[in-house]
């Protein structure tokens, strides 16, 4: 793939980049060293390696979820200074 001055505008655009003349110059070497690298990647033989998403296996270990705190409600309704029910009883913060 040739990599032209129309070609990195394209790129600068697609990725929101305003380049000035002084950085779109060795861009286009670099591309082309980045394009040349990935090709000597596709020459790898592969056939038999499994595809991975991730460099290390890694497996989630999930406990089992388990309440351990209870229900405390009557407990934590007790130092309420009002109440009504099951609820905490508050002043009215909304006009109407």
């Amino acid at each position: 793939m040739k990599i032209d001055d129309d070609l990195i505008e394209y790129l600068a655009e697609l990725s929101r980049l305003e380049l000035s003349a002084d950085e779109k110059g060795p861009l286009a070497g670099d591309l082309t060293d980045i394009l040349g690298y990935v090709g000597k990647l596709n020459e790898l033989d592969t056939d038999g390696v499994r595809e991975m998403t991730h460099p290390f296996e890694a497996v989630n270990h999930f406990r089992e979820d388990v309440v351990t705190n209870g229900d405390h409600r009557e407990d934590m309704l007790a130092g309420a200074p009002d109440r009504k029910g099951d609820y905490f009883r508050v002043f009215k913060t909304v006009e109407e």
